[in-house]
């Protein structure tokens, strides 16, 4: 789908906004098609479509904040997963997020929107009493986050462990 000029020089004045349940598949969508290394079958799109507007609704632990195209459907999101900490000085809500995605679709690119989507994220975030943030950045998304005041961090580990078969493949 090709925008028009038009159509992109108004993303630009875009104002982000709290995303709702009603997000949730857009949200969805742009993970698969922007972030994730492998897109997601169908069915793998509903059950996390369904998954996260539940986790959207009052009371989920699913916060994001979306930028609407011009034409319907979304430009850019960025969403974050809320945690409990144990309490310190640095965490006294005990509050910790995930920022989970941040993805703008490609004919919305350079034009601050993800900026803009992470720094409304980030301000909401913190009006809830959230002071540990975290998340996995590409080596092209690095120098935005340190503009917004992430630092790098050498002693973050990482592992995915898949269920093991009984036929000793995975499942």
């Amino acid at each position: 789908m090709t925008q028009s000029a038009d159509a992109l020089d108004a993303a630009a004045g875009c104002v982000p906004r709290p995303a709702s349940a009603d997000d949730a598949g857009e949200i969805t969508r742009l993970r698969s098609e922007c972030v994730l290394s492998e897109p997601l079958d169908v069915e793998w799109l509903v059950i996390c479509r369904d998954q996260l507007a539940h986790r959207l609704q009052p009371g989920g632990d699913a916060r994001a904040c979306v930028v609407d195209a011009p034409g319907g459907g979304l430009a850019a999101c960025a969403l974050a997963l809320v945690h409990p900490v144990l309490l310190a000085p640095k965490y006294p809500k005990g509050l910790a997020a995930r920022i989970h995605v941040v993805a703008t679709v490609p004919a919305y690119r350079r034009r601050g929107l993800a900026r803009a989507a992470v720094s409304a994220l980030l301000e909401r975030l913190e009006r809830e009493g959230v002071t540990l943030y975290e998340l996995h950045a590409s080596s092209d998304a690095a120098p935005l986050y340190e503009e917004l005041g992430f630092t790098r961090d050498p002693a973050l580990m990482r592992m995915t462990k898949l269920p093991q078969a009984r036929n000793g493949g995975t499942q």
